[in-house]
């Protein structure tokens, strides 16, 4: 498996290309500028990008998306539950100051338990509500390595948690998705936030005062 992670835009969303070293086809999740670096990174490692995915619908990791299909083709998914929130992502940037691009109409409504598959790659959609409604978790599966990785978006980060006071944001659920969704996973998996440096679950469970405190 190629993994390559990018830091975009002003709120700095780690944008990961996804790539099979096979058939040279790859998913892009979360980019949210930047689209000529990640068009370059593409280019460099000579992928087809067949899959943009958004863990969620908020501006700072949805903005990208429209150039990047323009630019590749790619199909673009993201949970039906977060579809809503790309009617306003000009009125999401603005609330902080910022201008983002509007994105296109998604061409696949995901939901928990899909699987997107990318060469030999299987990834598993896992619905982690909290942080939006439709925020998601993404598990690789099939990667011929002993390696677990998990993208979490912006559910869980390195000592954090995502917040829960934006519209659609609900601090029980988000709790709810840890204890029920994450922390099953087991303590060897790496994570790969939306935001900040990579993780583990057992570095987490050990350290976030936010995992300490689920009973």
């Amino acid at each position: 498996m190629i993994l390559k992670t990018l830091v975009v835009g002003p709120l700095e969303v780690n944008c990961y290309i996804l790539g099979d070293e096979k058939t040279k086809e790859a998913a892009c999740i979360d980019p949210g500028d930047n689209v000529d670096e990640i068009l370059l990174a593409l280019a460099d490692a000579g992928l087809c990008l067949k899959y943009i995915i958004n863990t969620h619908g908020h501006f700072d990791h949805v903005g990208g998306n429209s150039r990047l299909k323009q630019a590749t083709g790619a199909k673009f998914a993201i949970h039906k539950d977060d579809a809503v929130l790309l009617e306003n992502v000009a009125s999401q940037s603005a609330a902080f100051g910022l201008d983002a691009v509007s994105s296109p109409p998604p061409d696949m409504l995901l939901k928990g338990g899909d699987e997107i598959r990318v060469g030999s790659m299987v990834i598993e959609v896992i619905h982690t509500p909290g942080h939006t409604r439709g925020g998601i978790c993404l598990f690789i599966k099939n990667t011929n390595s002993d390696e677990k990785i998990l993208f979490t978006g912006d559910t869980l980060f390195a000592g954090s948690i995502g917040r829960t006071d934006l519209p659609g944001g609900s601090y029980k659920d988000l709790i709810a998705s840890l204890k029920n969704k994450i922390l099953p996973f087991g303590d060897d998996v790496k994570i790969f936030p939306g935001h900040g440096s990579e993780t583990t679950i057992g570095r987490e469970r050990k350290f976030n005062q936010f995992l300490i405190d689920i009973k």
